[in-house]
């Protein structure tokens, strides 16, 4: 009986690349690298491929579509080659062996799918973490919901839009630097500014006047010393409120708080912090209980502020007069 289509014995790379869902340019860097032998050319010199090498090419793709890297891929596939030779039949093959190769087990495989499972465990925790934040996001309703959960916690008695964006670009930079505990206490001050308009307004006239001190400023300019002694005494009136009003001593539960869930976390910590140092992933984003922290010195040279010598000097002066306003041990 005649079949009434006969199968081409081998195809050019642009069938190959069609059956297999994959381009010709993928192929020739499977060559490149070594995953897929090189097959025979015809007589106009271009590459011809049979069936075996299909089958290695769709066991090459089915690989990559489950994840496992190219090199690995190769080990995996040149592992446990015994004696066997490069057999590139024409018929088909019963069997798993793809140019001697056992794509079914071996040590190379085995080992391969145990990293990958390992690495996809990991990846997947990161996107448990990435779905947290998402879904913080959407509950909060603004960028607030990328802190860390102890720092937006300390706002949920707020009403919403009470902060400013600017408070939130401070509270990401604290946080950044001093970790998720030195933003949240941070947030006792932004607490204090929604809450007590007289403050408020007060914090932006003093911030305007620390504004004007721009480049065009000397720094022995009068302005400079009056603006200092207005921000000093703001930061004294501020002080004084948050006491009076119980958030100092929130302050003081946070602490305790942070402290309890420290030492329950710790080792937890350290196991993750051992797999995010694995799989890349240690520059947390929001909702972590660690972000990587660095000291106030090395944040000076890396996180730009353009403040004018006579701001800087008007930040010089408000120091020194909290240092004097200082109780003496």
């Amino acid at each position: 009986m005649h079949l009434s289509f006969v199968p081409p014995r081998r195809v050019k790379i642009g069938d190959a690349a069609a059956f297999a869902g994959t381009t010709p340019r993928a192929i020739r860097h499977y060559h490149a690298i070594g995953l897929l032998p090189e097959p025979e050319r015809g007589g106009d010199g271009r590459r011809r491929y049979g069936h075996q090498d299909m089958i290695r090419l769709l066991w090459i793709r089915r690989m990559a579509g489950a994840g496992i890297a190219l090199d690995d891929i190769r080990d995996a596939l040149t592992a446990d080659t015994g004696t066997a030779g490069d057999d590139r039949g024409d018929g088909d093959s019963g069997g798993g062996d793809v140019d001697g190769v056992d794509v079914d087990g071996g040590d190379g495989i085995a080992l391969t799918l145990e990293r990958l499972e390992n690495s996809l465990a990991a990846q997947e925790a990161v996107l448990r973490r990435q779905r947290t934040a998402v879904q913080r996001m959407r509950a909060e309703g603004s960028r607030m919901g990328l802190l860390s959960d102890v720092v937006t916690d300390r706002f949920k008695s707020l009403p919403e839009g009470a902060l400013r964006q600017g408070e939130l670009d401070t509270l990401l930079v604290t946080e950044r630097i001093f970790g998720p505990l030195g933003a949240a206490v941070q947030a006792t001050r932004f607490i204090a500014l929604a809450t007590r308009p007289a403050l408020r307004e007060e914090s932006d006239r003093v911030d305007a006047a620390e504004e004007a001190l721009d480049d065009s400023v000397a720094v022995d300019d009068p302005r400079v010393a009056r603006v200092a002694a207005e921000r000093h005494a703001f930061e004294g009136a501020l002080d004084a409120f948050i006491e009076e009003s119980g958030l100092a001593g929130d302050d003081d539960a946070l602490f305790e708080a942070w402290d309890a869930r420290d030492s329950a976390t710790a080792g937890q910590e350290e196991d993750q912090e051992e797999e995010e140092d694995d799989d890349g992933s240690g520059d947390r984003g929001s909702g972590g209980r660690r972000a990587r922290t660095m000291s106030a010195f090395e944040a000076v040279g890396r996180m730009p502020y353009d403040f004018s010598p006579a701001r800087l000097r008007c930040m010089e002066l408000a120091e020194q007069l909290a240092a004097q306003d200082a109780p003496t041990a």
